[in-house]
C-alpha cells in the first residue's frame, strides 16, 4: 500500500457510477485499452471484481455497492479541497488581520478602512502594530499579514508588494509659529530649530541632502523614532517638523502645515504581504479594500 495511487480512486469512481467499462473511459478520456489495464489495476488493489458479467451487461459485487457512495464522496472532497477559492461570504467572515505600519497610517487611514470592513464584513477585525525596524521578517514568519512602508522589493525578492500612493515631506509647525505668518523661504526653513525623524537615531536624512546644493543647513535639535512624536514636539513648542503629508494628515490637526521651499524626491508608500497569501480570497478582498481606501483620499 506504500505505492498506493490514488488516481485509482477517480477510475473507480467513474466505473461504479456508471457501472460500465466503456462508459467510464470516455467519461475519464481513456483508451479502451488503458481502461482496462486501470480496471485490472483496481481489481487487483481491492481483492474484489468490483464489476461482473450478467447476461450482455455488467453488475457490480457486493464490495463495489458497498464502496460506491464512499469512493463517490472521496472523489468529490478531494476535487473541493484542490479546487481553487472563488466564493467568499463576507457576511460570515471571522477574522483579525495583522497590519504592521509606521506611525500615522492608522490614524490617516483607519477610520475610513474600518467603517468600509464593518459594512461589508462585520465579523473582521484589524490588528494595527507598530514598526520599530524596517526587517521584514515577522511579514515571512506569518506573525502579520500585510506591512505598509518604503520598501525596496528588489531587497525582498521573496515578498509581494503593490504602490499605496505617493507621498512627499511637509513643514509643520504650531499654530501661531511665525513661520506660519509671510513667505517661507529656505533659509527661514533652515534657521529654525528642527526635529529629524529617525528610528535608528540618523540625525541627517533626505532633507538635509535636499539643503546641500542651496548651501543650507537645518540645526537639529532633537532626534525622535516617529512621527507622532515629532509633530507632539512641534505642537508644543517652536520647533519644526518635517514628515510624511499624506501619512501623518491627521496627526496635523490643528497645526501649521507648508510645503517644503525647496525640491525633495517624492516616495513610494506600498502594501506588502508573503506569497503565501496571495491566493487567499480574504487576504485578497482586503488588500483591494486598502488600495481603494489610500487611493481615494489622494
Amino acid at each position: 500500500m506504500s505505492n498506493l495511487d490514488l488516481n485509482l480512486l477517480i477510475t473507480l469512481d467513474a466505473v461504479l457510477a456508471e457501472g460500465s467499462v466503456t462508459r467510464a473511459a470516455k467519461r475519464l478520456r481513456l483508451s479502451p485499452s488503458a481502461m482496462s489495464r486501470a480496471l485490472a489495476r483496481l481489481r487487483e488493489t481491492t481483492g474484489d471484481p468490483l464489476l461482473v458479467r450478467a447476461g450482455r451487461g455488467l453488475v457490480p459485487t457486493p464490495r463495489a455497492i458497498e464502496l460506491r457512495d464512499r469512493v463517490g464522496q472521496l472523489v468529490r472532497d478531494a476535487q473541493e479541497v484542490l479546487r481553487p477559492a472563488e466564493f467568499l461570504d463576507l457576511s460570515k467572515l471571522d477574522r483579525t488581520f495583522a497590519i504592521r505600519t509606521s506611525e500615522g497610517f492608522a490614524e490617516s487611514f483607519g477610520p475610513a478602512l474600518i467603517a468600509r470592513i464593518g459594512e461589508q464584513a462585520p465579523g473582521v477585525r484589524l490588528f494595527f502594530m507598530q514598526k520599530p525596524d524596517k526587517d521584514s521578517k515577522p511579514l515571512r514568519d506569518g506573525v502579520v499579514d500585510l506591512e505598509t512602508g518604503v520598501i525596496d522589493l528588489t531587497s525582498a525578492p521573496e515578498l509581494r508588494g503593490q504602490s499605496l500612493f505617493r507621498d512627499n515631506y511637509v513643514g509643520v509647525v504650531r499654530s501661531g509659529h511665525p513661520l506660519s505668518r509671510g513667505q517661507i523661504t529656505p533659509e527661514k526653513y533652515a534657521a529654525g530649530t528642527h526635529i529629524s525623524v529617525s528610528r535608528e537615531g540618523i540625525e541627517k536624512g533626505p532633507i538635509d541632502d535636499a539643503l546641500l546644493p542651496l548651501g543650507l543647513e537645518r540645526k537639529i535639535a532633537t532626534i525622535v523614532g516617529g512621527f507622532s512624536t515629532a509633530l507632539g514636539l512641534a505642537r508644543g513648542s517652536d520647533m519644526i517638523a518635517s514628515v510624511p503629508e499624506r501619512h501623518t494628515a491627521s496627526l496635523r490637526e490643528g497645526m501649521y502645515s507648508f510645503a517644503l521651499p525647496f525640491r525633495t524626491p517624492e516616495f513610494t508608500v506600498s502594501l506588502l504581504w508573503h506569497p503565501r497569501f496571495s491566493a487567499d480570497p480574504a487576504h485578497r478582498w482586503l488588500r483591494s479594500l486598502i488600495l481603494d481606501v489610500c487611493g481615494k483620499s489622494e
